[in-house]
């Protein structure tokens, strides 16, 4: 338990020196934060139910992309605001830094196996983004055309 409670501070800290250096000021800052601190609390979360990494960081980046969209008409921001910087935790860094250092070393196993779940989990990311991102836009399209009857 303790483990994952410091996970969750790194995440929010980590978000939140990424969205200082994007130049996100007041509440938003907070807000994209703590977007943050729930992507990586919901990857945690359905770690515990499979060890499935890449169905984590699709669940994860659904809810994230979900959370930034209702997030950026909250605020009348664009939507990226919140998505970039509270997607920080999900982004493999760890495995990038292993397949290069693999590389670096002539260890192509080590290459092959670390490079493949590095794409692998990206493109999990990028599928639950864009799968939240159509559907969310499609359902707000529908729900404003009908507000208009």
């Amino acid at each position: 338990m303790m483990q994952e409670a410091v996970q969750l501070i790194a995440a929010f800290l980590g978000s939140l020196g990424f969205a200082v250096l994007f130049n996100i000021r007041g509440e938003k800052l907070a807000f994209a934060s703590l977007g943050a601190l729930m992507s990586w609390g919901i990857y945690l979360i359905t770690a515990h139910f499979t060890d499935n990494a890449y169905l984590c960081g699709f669940v994860a980046s659904v809810m994230l992309t979900l959370y930034a969209e209702i997030m950026a008409r909250i605020h009348k921001t664009p939507v990226t605001v919140f998505l970039v910087s509270a997607a920080i935790p999900l982004i493999p860094g760890a495995a990038l830094y292993r397949s290069m250092n693999c590389l670096m070393q002539r260890n192509w196993d080590g290459f092959a196996s670390n490079s493949a779940y590095t794409l692998l989990f990206a493109a999990s990311m990028s599928a639950g983004i864009t799968f939240t991102t159509i559907v969310f836009r499609m359902i707000w399209k529908w729900a404003y055309s009908q507000r208009r009857m």
